[in-house]
């Protein structure tokens, strides 16, 4: 049975930069970065995204009070397999309960059961696989939630450099089994020089009734998309990626949205010399005139607006959103 959620319909916009890292490498093209090659924007999957969150509330359940994380990892490291994750959280369920979910009468129980446990899937949805914790074997069904908060590919707001500078060699100690000593290896190391990567994200207040979503799920997604990308990019290639803009706008009644966030915004470059030179926060200011004008339109539709600002992005024409429902994070 679904529950009556306190969340509203709302669209996100979440900007980061890039600095002399792989934002999000592409396997297919030796792990270069991934770019609009007519354009020359960086490109950013929204799986990326969601994995930074993801891997945050994995390694910080205690700290954060979740429950538990539907795509998480095992303990060498790697990503669990759908099949054995609902069969751990069948086996749980039952030690739980003492009853066992595969009953028809626990059907609708467990799922319940399951959105109150995994804070991702009651925020981006998920496809789990039905197996038999009987007979080990799928039935060829599938539970599916499509989630009330979902994000489009991101992309730089400037056209990016890539590195020139992009092969490396790696010197490793030889197994001592084979006391073959030391060996090296060469290998492609892709880097975008700068790239400030903006996302557009959606919030359904239907889709939220269906995932047992809360408002508190929302304050949590709030700060992880600050705190866990710092957090998470902390391997060689990520190091050096830092959120500078949350803005959230929260509609009233069944009003939908006003469109990708990102197209009300500009990013302006402080000279007069080629975006392209852009190399952090001090070579550029971002305008939201737009964006402010957009709002002040439809301020009856407007219920809330949450913003965050990192203090070295500099910002024009932000004062100014509805600011009897502005909301600083």
């Amino acid at each position: 049975m679904n529950r009556n959620s306190d969340v509203k319909n709302g669209e996100i916009l979440f900007l980061y930069d890039a600095n002399m890292c792989n934002p999000n490498g592409d396997p297919d093209e030796e792990n270069r970065p991934r770019m609009d090659d007519v354009t020359r924007r960086a490109l950013v999957s929204d799986v990326r995204l969601k994995r930074y969150l993801r891997d945050y509330w994995f390694e910080n359940e205690n700290t954060l009070n979740i429950r538990d994380v539907w795509v998480r990892k095992n303990d060498n490291g790697n990503v669990t397999t759908a099949d054995n994750r609902l069969k751990d959280l069948k086996k749980r369920y039952k030690e739980i309960t003492g009853r066992d979910p595969e009953d028809k009468d626990s059907t609708g129980d467990f799922k319940n059961w399951l959105l109150d446990e995994l804070i991702d899937v009651r925020l981006f949805g998920a496809v789990m696989p039905i197996v038999s914790s009987k007979t080990g074997s799928k039935s060829g069904g599938h539970i599916t939630y499509t989630g009330p908060v979902q994000f489009s590919w991101g992309y730089s707001l400037h056209p990016v450099e890539i590195n020139p500078s992009n092969s490396i060699t790696s010197t490793f100690a030889g197994r001592e089994s084979q006391g073959k000593g030391e060996y090296g290896t060469i290998g492609k190391d892709w880097r975008v020089m700068y790239a400030l990567i903006a996302f557009y994200g959606v919030i359904s207040k239907a889709r939220a009734t269906k995932t047992n979503m809360k408002e508190d799920d929302l304050k949590l997604l709030r700060e992880s998309l600050i705190k866990a990308i710092p957090a998470q990019s902390t391997t060689r290639s990520k190091i050096g990626q830092v959120p500078r803009l949350y803005v959230e706008v929260d509609y009233t009644g069944d009003f939908q949205g006003i469109g990708d966030l990102r197209d009300l915004v500009e990013l302006k470059p402080e000279s007069k010399s080629a975006s392209e030179e852009i190399r952090g926060t001090k070579d550029y200011i971002i305008d939201m005139k737009n964006l402010q004008e957009k709002l002040k339109q439809i301020q009856d539709k407007v219920a809330s607006v949450y913003i965050w600002v990192h203090p070295s992005l500099r910002i024009i024409n932000n004062t100014d959103l509805p600011k009897e429902s502005r909301i600083e994070i």
